[in-house]
């Protein structure tokens, strides 16, 4: 399940079920701060134990914003469990958690912005990031050209400048690009931001977009030119409102909420074509179905395509029916279901064949649609179903419910019912062009396993497993393709399944190079944990944190990725071998002036442009290592 990528979803089991009123007492108000109660009786159980229960820790908490926080609590994913707080006790805990009472202004952006001859956006090269997957068919690969780097720079490199966000803890979303200018999404700070980098050493910003009411921002930007001439950017807030800016200027053409249902959230990227923008919609009713006060289970995925003048809906895919009631769940309401498949990836676009390929996580509820745990594709034209294939069948999941939950969790099912796997589809597939010129559709799942499928007719063509994954992966954020090679980042190898054969121990966390043709690995480059030197200090849990969980860059030959341990590799993508690394586990002195550290790389933030490599360092979700700094280097 995508919820992982999610700047506040994982916020969503973090108030206890107790109402926050009844839960506090007069000898928890002789606490030294009266947001201490507040957190105390509605945060601790889950905050003050991250890796259980994929709740932000408490410390990141503290570093996240004012807006942000209090966005969650009244509008965003914790509006439900919040709903008994008064105002007075909101404003409480989140002056305890960050020592503010106010939101924060920002002004570093104003000292960094062009002079007159910088100012304008250059839109006539040829885009080099345009959406997820970087080209049209998802193959998150850059010619040495595109980047401005050799696979012989990208093996010395050093650091040229950091960028600082204020009150951010994690820098997860790429940018577009479009010659120097990088189209930079920062979601805590609730802002794009376009950076001209055509000076290697001094970038400056071309303008910011600041989203309407301060909500947090979500996807990656796609960019694309529509019919009536206008360059676009599109991207989505974590309140499902889409976006959509002028390339230019920065202002809003339109913007639009798509959420249907209580719990839509939208994580992909949105696919800017021409005539249409295709917009997948995920939900995040799996963090909260654990909760008895929460009718289970009514949520789906489903897929947008909206005008891109207007945002004028043009048609709509659902993953499965409305949910019904299917019986009694144990207390005399009622447990509905379908319900699940959310859309967690970026769509590619064939617009040759004239379908949209996407995967789609787990259930949520019974009975397990067909769809769950699926690839599918879908008709450009009309979002008529083409093809499906379910990978895991009968993995129904709840976040906090357990293989066989404890008596009266009226939302969870136990075993046999469900597998209990949650190895949803979060990486975005690929329609890879072998050497032959026959296209294969190339997917990789959080179980750990590489599929290949043909397009036309989704019949599988091989797949190889790679362990058999875990929570946050197996194969996680993404995936990529060249030169029949598809390289598959696995963040976790996992444990044998019940009744399944042994685990082959020579698998490791690391990057593997699967041929493309055939599913055999070709190499494995394993990555080893690293808690010497006090690192064990910064990144937490580091003996077993360490993974590739984030989505690999292709730049001429070479593979760059980043750990959950905060390292940045480059590895040589014919033979796996070393070439450079780099802990960004540290302190910096910025550009910018705001104070900056590196954290977990994790999500998809590694991009190259004129010469500089860019990378974002933190991630803190799930008591991983939160930061706040965006990174440059250049070969020495």
């Amino acid at each position: 399940m995508r919820v992982f990528a999610s700047l506040t979803a994982a916020l969503a089991l973090s108030l206890a079920l107790a109402g926050a009123a009844a839960a506090q007492n007069d000898t928890a108000r002789q606490l030294p701060h009266p947001g201490q109660a507040v957190y105390r009786a509605n945060c601790a159980a889950c905050h003050d134990n991250p890796e259980q229960t994929r709740s932000p820790a408490k410390a990141t908490l503290s570093a996240m914003s004012y807006q942000v926080l209090s966005f969650a609590l009244t509008k965003g994913k914790m509006q439900a469990q919040a709903a008994t707080l008064t105002d007075t006790d909101r404003g409480d805990l989140i002056n305890f958690l960050t020592g503010r009472s106010t939101a924060s202004l920002d002004n570093w952006s104003k000292a960094m912005m062009c002079d007159a001859s910088k100012a304008p956006v250059n839109l006539k090269p040829a885009p080099s990031v345009s959406t997820y997957g970087f080209d049209a068919r998802n193959t998150r690969t850059l010619t040495a050209k595109q980047a401005g780097l050799t696979k012989a720079g990208l093996s010395k490199l050093e650091l040229a400048w950091s960028i600082g966000f204020p009150d951010v803890t994690m820098i997860r979303a790429q940018p577009a690009i479009i010659g120097n200018t990088v189209f930079l999404p920062v979601a805590e700070a609730s802002a794009m931001y376009a950076f001209d980098v055509s000076d290697r050493a001094k970038p400056c910003l071309k303008w910011v977009y600041n989203t309407p009411g301060g909500a947090p921002l979500r996807s990656s930007p796609g960019f694309g030119v529509i019919a009536d001439g206008r360059s676009v950017l599109a991207f989505s807030g974590l309140d499902s409102t889409i976006h959509v800016v002028d390339a230019r200027t920065g202002e809003a053409i339109w913007t639009k909420n798509v959420a249907s249902y209580s719990y839509s959230l939208t994580t992909g990227t949105p696919r800017v074509l021409k005539d249409r923008i295709i917009v997948p919609v995920s939900q995040f009713e799996i963090m909260q179905a654990a909760n008895n006060a929460v009718t289970c289970c009514s949520n789906h995925g489903f897929v947008l395509s909206l005008d891109p003048a207007s945002g004028a809906q043009q048609w709509r895919y659902d993953t499965m029916p409305d949910a019904q009631p299917i019986r009694d769940r144990g207390d005399g309401k009622m447990l509905y279901g379908p319900s699940g498949a959310p859309i967690w990836n970026s769509p590619v676009v064939d617009e040759k064949r004239g379908q949209i390929y996407f995967g789609t996580g787990e259930a949520n509820s019974p009975p397990a649609h067909r769809n769950t745990n699926a690839l599918i594709a879908i008709r450009l034209a009309d979002g008529k179903e083409v093809w499906s294939h379910q990978a895991t069948p009968d993995d129904i999941y709840n976040a906090g419910c357990g293989l066989n939950p404890a008596p009266g969790r009226f939302n969870c099912v136990g075993a046999p019912e469900t597998v209990f796997r949650d190895v949803d589809f979060g990486a975005s597939l690929i329609l890879g062009r072998l050497s032959n010129g026959k296209d294969v559709v190339f997917a990789g799942q959080k179980s750990g396993t590489v599929w290949a499928l043909d397009p036309d007719t989704g019949k599988v063509l091989w797949r190889r497993d790679i362990g058999t994954g875990a929570a946050n992966g197996g194969i996680h954020w993404g995936i990529a393709f060249q030169n029949d090679t598809v390289y598959a980042p696995v963040a976790v190898i996992g444990r044998p399944l019940p009744g399944g054969p042994p685990i082959d121990p020579t698998l490791q966390p690391g990057m593997y190079a699967v041929d493309a043709n055939t599913g055999a690995i070709k190499w494995q480059y394993s990555v080893k944990p690293d808690c010497a030197n006090g690192r064990d200090k910064k990144a937490p849990r580091c003996e077993r944190t360490f993974g590739f969980s984030g989505a690999p860059t292709l730049i001429d030959g070479a593979l760059v990725q980043g750990s959950l341990d905060g390292r940045l590799f480059v590895i040589d993508a014919r033979t796996g071998r070393e070439l450079w690394k780099y802990d960004s586990l540290r302190d910096y002195q910025t550009l910018n002036g705001v104070p900056a550290k590196g954290g977990s790389i994790d999500g998809a933030s590694i991009v190259a442009v004129n010469g500089l490599l860019l990378s974002g360092s933190g991630y803190g979700m799930f008591g991983q290592a939160p930061g706040n700094a965006l990174l440059a280097f250049k070969p020495k």
